[in-house]
C-alpha cells in the first residue's frame, strides 16, 4: 500500500532537485581570462587615478575624481576575484582609517591656515609665497577628499555586495 506524500514536502523537494541541476549545469566558473585582464587593467586605472589626483589643482580633475577611480579599481578587483579576496587586500579596518585620516587632513588644513593667522582655507599663509601656499593648501584639502571618497565608496562597496 502506497502512502500519500503531502503536497508541500514534494513541491520542496522538486524545488531542490532543480536548484541542483541549475548548480550542475552552470557552476561557478573562475574566468581566467577575466583575471589576467583585471590584473593588468587595475595598475593602469590606479595610475591614472594619481594623475588625476595630482593634476586636480591645474586642470579638471581633483580629489573627488581621483578617490572614485581609486574605488572603482577595488570594486573591479571585487567583482572579479570575489569579496573575501578583495577584504584581504583592503580590510574594513583600513578603510575606515582612510576615511577618517582623510577627513583629519582636510580639516586640518583648514585648521592650520587659522592658527597660522588666516581665514579658514586660506591657504596664501601656507607659504613663504601666496602662490606656493595656494598650491600646497589645494593639494592638500584634495589628498585629503581623495583619501575620504575611496574609503567611502569601497565601504558602500563591502555592505551592499555582502551577503548579510
Amino acid at each position: 500500500m502506497r502512502r500519500a506524500i503531502p503536497r508541500r514536502l514534494t513541491q520542496t523537494t522538486s524545488r531542490a532537485n532543480t536548484e541542483n541541476t541549475l548548480v550542475k549545469l552552470y557552476p561557478r566558473q573562475r574566468h581566467r581570462v577575466l583575471q589576467v585582464v583585471t590584473k593588468l587593467v587595475i595598475p593602469f586605472v590606479l595610475m591614472f587615478g594619481l594623475y588625476v589626483q595630482f593634476h586636480g589643482d591645474y586642470g579638471p580633475g581633483g580629489g573627488f575624481q581621483a578617490g572614485v577611480l581609486f574605488a572603482s579599481a577595488f570594486i573591479l578587483h571585487g567583482l572579479i576575484f570575489g569579496l573575501q579576496q578583495t577584504r584581504r587586500v583592503l580590510s574594513p579596518s583600513v578603510l575606515r582609517v582612510m576615511m577618517s585620516l582623510g577627513v583629519l587632513l582636510y580639516a586640518g588644513t583648514g585648521a592650520l591656515t587659522l592658527l597660522m593667522g588666516g581665514n579658514l582655507l586660506d591657504y596664501d599663509v601656507l607659504a613663504h609665497d601666496p602662490l606656493h601656499g595656494q598650491h600646497w593648501g589645494i593639494f592638500a584639502v584634495e589628498l585629503g577628499v581623495g583619501i575620504t571618497v575611496t574609503g567611502v565608496i569601497v565601504t558602500l562597496f563591502y555592505g551592499f555586495a555582502s551577503k548579510r
